[in-house]
């Protein structure tokens, strides 16, 4: 048997997959992005990005950890030694997001416990950025919020205890018990939601296609950056866990299974939130598009007045609030796993040295969040991450794997080796030319933007002073960058893809 951690089960690793991928952006991110772009009409792009970009690129992601065995950065090593610092990268923008992402997670702990008689009161904006945040102005950080420090503290706990566990007995188990209850909970709000009065409006104003967009680039565009940002590409994440499947695996069917669950689940989110945006609109006498909102303030502004006004509004709130937990733990176990397994590899150490100072040193990072300024911060970061860091490192790896490596013969090879679904040319030209086109036009529309500004006022993003945006999302994009190069100077041990990963719990075959 090789030395190397397993998944117990094939179910335990699309479990863990699809824990990944299904976040909480599917539930506040797509469905406004849906709408926003040409509601049932934006169904055509998506599904085509979906089989152009987002199966083919799961497939090379997987198809790259099952045949290296390794980490993303000792598999980028493997394909070619230049490459490693890409793998590197990625797992350092996988690092970044750990540190912010578990404040979310925090938030919806204590929303949960808010839902209960509606403790936001009649203003629930207010409430979220005063009561409750006590947010201060950009690049004033004040003071810590009890209120979110100490569920940030046991949202780490949580996080350290699966992952000091090990693949089989603890990032497995979790998936199987987050995800099932992720999906009982998410079913039992839609079919509360579609109950409601007006949910059918909702629904009208959530299908109902706008054809004329098809024919807009930008919508197209979003269709891309959806299925890329949803699936987990271009994290570490996918490469890092198909490098625990075992020899015998059906790569490409799993990467099929895997991006329809997520997309599935983006869509019965879409109909649960325009059900209950519905019944919002119906209640204030609104139309349905002056009521939609995205992100953040969907979540924790809107929901919160939608749920106040709703019979069993604590059980409804709770539950709401649950998912976003759930969902939240599964894809944060994931994304401190690309780092937990590239230490383990670099350095040589144990897994619990690895969690206690990857985990250790995020969790403290994690602290800069959980004060007056952390939305602000939070807000900051994530969109110089994401649209610089995640996009643009993804846009680096197609390139260096399509173009320079000349390596997608050889990738579709192993995966046609292990798998019944047999790739074809389609698979080379989606990953050869369409998404490194449209990964680079996106880019190209981000750097626009951050130069002229938004396009309705000319102000940069969020309003923010530059001063702000400069050091705490550009310094933090680029850095992600520059610690990619840093990490390769040090070179790796001997055996370094079976070094010290192997857990006598952690034995076994994926049946």
């Amino acid at each position: 048997m090789e030395n190397r951690s397993q998944w117990g089960t094939r179910l335990g690793f699309l479990l863990a997959a699809m824990g990944s991928a299904i976040g909480l952006g599917n539930i506040w991110r797509f469905p406004a992005t849906a709408f926003e772009n040409g509601g049932g009409a934006f169904f055509i792009p998506y599904l085509f990005a979906l089989l152009t970009a987002g199966i083919p690129l799961l497939i090379l992601e997987y198809t790259i950890g099952h045949k290296y065995r390794g980490s993303a950065p000792r598999s980028y090593s493997k394909i070619s030694k230049g490459m490693e610092w890409i793998g590197w990268w990625q797992v350092a923008v996988s690092f970044v997001i750990s540190t912010y992402y578990p404040i979310i997670i925090a938030w919806a702990i204590m929303y949960s416990y808010f839902s209960f008689g509606q403790q936001w009161g009649s203003d629930a904006t207010a409430f979220f950025v005063g009561d409750y945040l006590q947010l201060a102005d950009p690049g004033t950080f004040g003071s810590m919020v009890p209120k979110v420090l100490f569920p940030v503290l046991a949202v780490w706990l949580i996080v350290f205890f699966f992952l000091g566990k090990g693949v089989r007995k603890g990032i497995e188990v979790a998936n199987k018990i987050f995800i099932p209850t992720l999906i009982v909970i998410f079913l039992i709000i839609v079919v509360r939601a579609v109950t409601l009065p007006g949910a059918l409006q909702g629904l009208d104003a959530f299908f109902k296609p706008d054809w004329s967009s098809i024919t807009d680039a930008s919508v197209w565009v979003a269709a891309y950056g959806q299925i890329f940002f949803s699936l987990s590409i271009a994290f570490a994440i996918m490469i890092t866990y198909a490098s625990y499947l075992p020899k015998k695996s059906d790569i490409t069917n799993n990467a099929f299974i895997t991006g329809f669950a997520n997309s599935s689940f983006e869509l019965l989110a879409g109909i649960g939130v325009f059900a209950t945006l519905g019944f919002m609109a119906s209640q204030s006498g609104e139309a349905v598009s002056d009521v939609v909102a995205g992100g953040v303030g969907l979540a924790f502004m809107v929901f919160p007045e939608i749920i106040s006004q709703m019979p069993m509004a604590g059980l409804f709130g709770f539950l709401f609030f649950a998912s976003l937990v759930l969902a939240g733990l599964s894809s944060m176990i994931s994304i401190s796993e690309t780092y937990i397994a590239g230490i383990q590899e670099k350095f040589n150490v144990s897994r619990g040295k690895a969690v206690a100072f990857g985990g250790g040193l995020a969790a403290v990072f994690s602290l800069f969040f959980a004060n007056q300024g952390g939305l602000n911060l939070l807000d900051t970061v994530d969109y110089f991450i994401n649209s610089y860091g995640v996009a643009l490192a993804g846009l680096f790896e197609v390139v260096a794997i399509a173009w320079f490596a000349k390596g997608l013969k050889d990738f579709q090879a192993h995966a046609d080796g292990v798998s019944d679904i047999k790739l074809g040319l389609w698979w080379r030209i989606c990953l050869g030319i369409i998404t490194p086109v449209v990964l680079g036009y996106m880019m190209f529309q981000n750097l626009k933007t951050e130069v002229v500004g938004d396009p309705e006022t000319g102000a940069p993003y969020g309003g923010y002073p530059l001063e702000f945006l400069f050091t705490y999302g550009w310094v933090v994009a680029i850095g992600a960058m520059f610690v990619g190069a840093l990490m390769t100077v040090k070179k790796w041990p001997k055996n370094a893809s079976e070094a010290k990963l192997h857990d006598s719990e952690d034995e076994g075959v994926a049946k």
